[in-house]
């Protein structure tokens, strides 16, 4: 099955950085499978889950107004593998940051998501 492994969250200061990773898995029995756009969300406690940040496979990118300037999303195609990294970061960056895909199998897309990450920034 199709997974999506993220990796790199934590705990960090206001003003320092953090670089997370997410690792597209995809079944060797799944033939014609091709990962679309990628994105970052974030979720903090009782709010809504929220974009960060998208990449497509052509590498257009698309920023959450709160976080231009300061957070750089970018992807290894050949990895499928995607990066979001975060500096100058705030406390009200703090949230479970999860990873999106679509992904087309044949001609069918599909969503996936990662499990989340914890990210949590200190003043």
């Amino acid at each position: 099955q199709v997974q999506l492994v993220e990796s790199g969250g934590g705990l960090a200061q206001a003003g320092g950085s953090l670089r997370l990773s997410c690792a597209v898995s995809l079944p060797e029995n799944i033939i014609n499978s091709r990962v679309n756009d990628m994105a970052w969300y974030r979720q903090a406690p009782e709010k809504q889950r929220d974009l960060v940040a998208r990449i497509s496979s052509d590498g257009s990118i698309t920023y959450a107004e709160p976080v231009k300037g300061r957070f750089a999303i970018s992807r290894d195609n050949a990895r499928n593998t995607m990066y979001l990294q975060m500096n100058s970061l705030k406390p009200e960056d703090s949230a479970v940051y999860y990873c999106y895909s679509e992904i087309t199998h044949g001609v069918v897309p599909a969503d996936y998501w990662g499990q989340g990450t914890q990210v949590t920034v200190s003043s």
